[in-house]
């Protein structure tokens, strides 16, 4: 079977990995050159709506993506060919965070506050309502904590309104949430679905830097609240492929971030710290192929590489430690590969984070003090 994908960055990569074992063959559409992707497939190197690029693609048996800012326009000339999964409703919804938390609001899943923003007078009327402290966002094309602007003073308002442009935004009440948490899911056109364990995200200026799965003191009636609002969005998207769902956890409460309709970071630590990858349960999604197991093979740790990468023989040293190097030139800020932890419980994790930890902050892969004490 031929997949095409929307994107060749090391989600892509990831993706054709872990279904090569499965007889795919994979074809990538992107407009940087020598992507990671294209280190492991062909790429088609063009602009997103490049009617030719797109006319290629659409000979593939199913169009994925691996990243959410996909053209409308990409979107539905795939549609008019072949089958785009996840469909072009989730990727329009996950786009436009008005949309999203509307969408969340109408399936009953729990958010902060929030108001529409599209003039400094709306602005006013939004920050009477809700107050500080809140979080102005851009209503599209905001990520790893980019289109933000934190308001602790009304006043601050419309310097952060200008800072942004000037353009849609969502104005969300600031939540004194306990931790970060993420679900990742899946389903198949048929319906069938499929959950992982809840995990714990850890983030620096915006970036996901740690992942901790299953989430520490994850409770059964945690992970019920999770599952039954994923299962909402994934029937009401009619969806099909993997979807991480953010969530904030507050005095036993969670409430809905966003969604992101493809596979995770957070959800890197399934490959070897799951009986079934995320990647490789996506592929069987989108082909219609039963699930993979999603239970968790003991206490995992995934750790972003940022900016610089360490040695790999300092990391591979240690037993149970897993190297992942997506061929991307280092720069300040960018994600250039992660390490994944393999524990046989949370105490024994901590003792191996406690050991990698240094080995990540001495060749500036992680900032200090990112993972707190104890974890």
């Amino acid at each position: 079977m031929h997949i095409g994908v929307l994107g060749a960055g090391q989600l892509g990569r990831m993706l054709a990995l872990a279904g090569y074992p499965l007889g795919f063959r994979f074809t990538f559409l992107d407009p940087t050159p020598d992507s990671p992707a294209s280190q492991v497939a062909p790429q088609l190197t063009a602009a997103y709506d490049d009617p030719k690029a797109l006319g290629h693609l659409g000979t593939a048996d199913v169009v994925t993506y691996e990243f959410e800012n996909v053209p409308d326009a990409a979107a539905a000339s795939i549609e008019a060919h072949t089958r785009l999964c996840p469909n072009s409703t989730a990727l329009r919804v996950s786009q436009d965070r008005l949309l999203e938390k509307s969408a969340f609001r109408q399936l009953g899943i729990a958010t902060a506050d929030f108001a529409n923003v599209t003039t400094r007078q709306e602005l006013e009327i939004a920050l009477g309502e809700i107050g500080t402290p809140s979080i102005l966002k851009t209503r599209r094309y905001g990520y790893d904590g980019k289109g933000q602007q934190r308001l602790l003073q009304a006043d601050a308002g419309q310097a952060a309104f200008d800072a942004l442009g000037q353009v849609p935004c969502l104005l969300e009440k600031l939540v004194p949430f306990a931790r970060e948490l993420s679900l990742l899911c899946v389903r198949t056109d048929s319906g069938q679905m499929a959950f992982y364990p809840l995990v714990q995200n850890i983030h620096h200026e915006g970036i996901l830097r740690v992942t901790l799965a299953p989430a520490p003191s994850l409770t059964p009636e945690l992970q019920r609240l999770a599952e039954g609002y994923a299962q909402k969005l994934l029937q009401h998207l009619d969806y099909a492929g993997v979807l991480a769902l953010e969530l904030f956890q507050t005095n036993g409460q969670l409430l809905a971030n966003e969604f992101a309709p493809r596979v995770h970071n957070s959800g890197h630590f399934t490959i070897e710290g799951a009986v079934t990858s995320q990647f490789e349960n996506h592929l069987r999604a989108i082909t219609n192929l039963p699930l993979g197991d999603t239970s968790i093979r003991g206490s995992v740790a995934m750790l972003n590489l940022v900016g610089n990468m360490p040695a790999a023989s300092s990391i591979l040293a240690h037993r149970d430690v897993h190297w992942h190097d997506y061929g991307k030139t280092p720069r300040a800020g960018r994600k250039l590969g992660h390490v994944t932890m393999v524990a046989n419980s949370e105490a024994e994790r901590s003792r191996m984070l406690t050991t990698i930890e240094p080995i990540l902050v001495d060749s500036g892969a992680l900032p200090p003090g990112v993972v707190p004490p104890g974890l």
